[in-house]
């Protein structure tokens, strides 16, 4: 140190880093965001199914969706058909592959009636294979 003479520090300097935490912050809400609403977009079709204690999920190798819901509207791949779009679709998809099976998934409020008409619409068009989707019962304790 000299006589009379002061020294000086340096200022703060800018920061030139990039603070990432709110970064990771802000990606890690949306991560969870969306492993919150995926499963909701599996079916948008808002149903009551049977339950039954038989109800086993099927592997199928190949497969349409055909969903009845409680008005008694019929949805194809979940895309909502009239009965001569719904004839023309099982149609065109038999005649790809014969062995494609209908998973059948109607409300259980629907009548009966219904349900038959849309099964014969599936076996018109040469779709045998016909599987019925229920939810099974809930476990009771003993």
């Amino acid at each position: 140190m000299a006589f009379g003479r002061l020294e000086r520090t340096q200022g703060p300097r800018p920061m030139s880093d990039i603070n990432v935490t709110p970064l990771v912050d802000v990606m890690l809400v949306l991560v969870v965001i969306f492993i919150i609403t995926a499963p909701l977009l599996a079916s948008t079709i808002r149903l009551e199914l049977p339950k039954t204690d038989a109800a086993k999920p099927v592997d199928a190798r190949q497969f349409v969706t055909l969903v009845v819901d409680q008005t008694g509207q019929a949805f194809l791949n979940d895309k909502p058909v009239q009965s001569e779009e719904l004839a023309l679709s099982l149609s065109e998809t038999a005649r790809q592959n014969p062995d494609t099976e209908v998973q059948l998934r109607a409300d259980a409020a629907v009548p009966y009636g219904r349900v038959v008409e849309v099964m014969g619409a599936a076996q018109k068009a040469g779709l045998n294979r016909i599987g019925f989707v229920a939810e099974a019962k809930p476990m009771t304790g003993p």
